[in-house]
């Protein structure tokens, strides 16, 4: 069956996305704005590249109330931590996910520690394994109420715990044990994974006969 977006409900082209496009990482964003800190998790978030080091997140807004005080903080001020999401975390992830009035602390409403950045205002969650601190690149307008914004990363901490070789940036990856956004409210884990071996050509089945 084919669905054209420009044809159906908004509502109807985002449930078809989420569904199929899984697992997506979770940024769980800290801003600070004028009025403090803010929190709160995107799941339209990726890495695009390494040179320079950039990420790409979707920031959406509600029809009736606008984008939520972590996204305007982020047009505003274009400095922003994306902390990862490990299932020890997953809680207090949620509980920032609240539709909470403006100027709320999500960190303070789910008791979260943070510490101070090195480069930019915005700090990171303590506990979090993994964070970046980013400064906006470009911000794109995709439609009235989306807008996606492309960040490049200035620092990345990542708890000693999880280092196994600080020279060749070797990380224990499993052991940071993140969960990703699955469709709905599901969400999955990332300890089922399997190898594959990247083919080469002129090598078994590419090689010339």
């Amino acid at each position: 069956m084919r669905f054209d977006l420009d044809q159906v409900d908004t509502a109807i082209a985002y449930k078809l996305l989420a569904a199929t496009v899984m697992p997506r990482p979770i940024a769980w964003i800290v801003t600070k704005g004028t009025d403090g800190l803010n929190a709160a998790p995107y799941s339209f978030f990726n890495v695009m590249g390494s040179a320079p080091p950039t990420v790409a997140i979707g920031l959406l807004a509600d029809p009736e109330r606008g984008f939520k005080d972590t996204a305007k903080n982020i047009l505003d001020s274009g400095e922003f931590v994306v902390n990862l999401v490990p299932e020890r975390l997953v809680q207090a992830m949620n509980t920032t996910a609240v539709n909470a009035p403006r100027s709320t602390d999500e960190l303070a409403l789910a008791g979260l520690a943070t510490t101070p950045s090195t480069h930019i205002a915005p700090p990171r969650i303590t506990d979090s394994p993994v964070a970046f601190e980013c400064r906006s690149l470009s911000n794109v307008v995709t439609g009235p109420q989306q807008t996606v914004v492309i960040g490049r990363v200035l620092a990345v901490h990542i708890d000693d715990a999880y280092i196994l070789d600080a020279e060749k940036a070797y990380i224990d990856t499993p052991k940071l044990d993140l969960v990703a956004r699955s469709f709905g409210s599901d969400y999955v884990r990332s300890r089922d994974t399997f190898a594959l071996d990247r083919p080469f050509w002129g090598q078994g089945a590419f090689s010339q006969k």
